[in-house]
C-alpha cells in the first residue's frame, strides 16, 4: 500500500496534483465551447503566442504569468478584432497572430547570451516544479474564469449553437466572443506550467471531444468533459511518477486514450442499437 501512496508523501507531489485537477478541470470545461464552435486551432495559437509574454516577463523580472496572460489576452482579443473587423477567415487571423507572437519571443529569447532559467522548459511544462505562490494564481484564475463562466453561461450557449439568432434576440453576441476568447486565454495560461505550450491545445480539446462521442447534450457533455479532464491530469501525473517520463506528455497520452475508449463505447452504442 505504502508503495501506490508514495508520491503524495512529497510536498511537491501535493500541489502538482491539486493544479493538475484545477487544470484538467477548468480545461476540459472550456473546451465543451472549443469542440463545439469549431476553434480547435485557437488554443494552440494562443498558447504560442503567450511564448512573447514569458520572454518579455523574464527579461524584465516579472511574474511570468503576468506576462503569459497579458500578451495572451492581447492576442486573443486580437484574433476577435481582426476576424471581425477585417473579414478575415478565423483560422487565417489565428495563424497570421499567433506565429507573429511566437516569432517576437524567439527573437527576443535568442539576443540573450545567456538565461538564468530555462525558457524552452515552458514549452513541454513541468508542473511537478510548481510552487506554493502558483498555485495559488492558478487557483485565483481559475475561479475568475469559472465566475465568467457562470455569469456568461445562458449568452456562451445561445452563441455557441446559433450566434444569428441569439443576436436577433436581444444577446450581445460579438461582446460574449471577446469574453470567450478572454476567458480562453487565461485558462491556457493556468495550464501552461502543467502541460507547457506544446501540450496546452490538445489538453484543452481532447477530453471535450471524448465527451463528445458519448452525448449529444450540452450539460452532459460539459460535466463529461470535466470527469474526462480530471481523470487525465491526475492519472497522466500519478502514471509519470512510476514511468519516470514527463508528467504533460503522459497526461496527454492518457486523454487520448480516454478519446479511443470514447470513440469505442459510441461504436458499440451503435451497433447494438438496432438489436435493442
Amino acid at each position: 500500500m505504502n508503495v501506490f501512496l508514495e508520491p503524495f508523501a512529497y510536498a511537491f507531489m501535493q500541489r502538482a496534483f491539486v493544479a493538475a485537477l484545477v487544470v484538467g478541470i477548468l480545461c476540459s470545461t472550456m473546451g465543451t465551447y472549443v469542440v463545439l464552435r469549431r476553434l480547435s486551432f485557437i488554443g494552440d495559437g494562443i498558447a504560442h503566442a503567450s511564448f512573447a509574454g514569458i520572454v518579455i516577463a523574464y527579461l524584465r523580472g516579472a511574474n511570468f504569468y503576468i506576462g503569459a496572460g497579458v500578451v495572451a489576452v492581447l492576442t486573443g482579443v486580437g484574433i476577435g478584432f481582426v476576424h471581425r473587423r477585417g473579414r478575415i477567415s478565423l483560422d487565417t487571423t489565428i495563424g497570421v497572430l499567433f506565429t507573429g507572437m511566437f516569432a517576437l519571443g524567439v527573437y527576443l529569447m535568442s539576443r540573450q547570451r545567456s538565461y538564468a532559467i530555462d525558457l524552452q522548459s515552458f514549452l513541454f511544462g513541468d508542473i511537478l516544479a510548481v510552487q506554493p505562490q502558483d498555485l495559488w494564481l492558478i487557483l485565483a484564475l481559475s475561479i475568475v474564469v469559472a465566475a465568467a463562466v457562470i455569469v456568461l453561461f445562458r449568452g456562451l450557449l445561445y452563441t455557441t449553437f446559433d450566434p444569428v439568432v441569439a443576436q436577433a434576440s436581444g444577446i450581445a453576441a460579438p461582446a460574449h466572443e471577446y469574453a470567450l476568447l478572454v476567458m480562453l486565454a487565461l485558462t491556457i495560461v493556468v495550464s501552461l506550467q502543467a502541460v507547457g505550450i506544446v501540450l496546452v491545445a490538445a489538453l484543452l480539446v481532447t477530453p471535450a471531444a471524448a465527451a463528445y462521442q458519448l452525448t449529444s447534450r450540452f450539460a452532459p457533455m460539459m460535466g463529461l468533459a470535466a470527469i474526462f479532464g480530471a481523470a487525465s491530469t491526475l492519472g497522466g501525473l500519478y502514471l509519470s511518477y512510476y514511468v519516470r517520463a514527463s508528467s504533460g506528455a503522459t497526461i496527454v497520452l492518457l486523454a487520448t486514450l480516454l478519446f479511443f475508449a470514447a470513440i469505442g463505447v459510441k461504436y458499440l452504442r451503435r451497433v447494438s442499437a438496432p438489436a435493442a
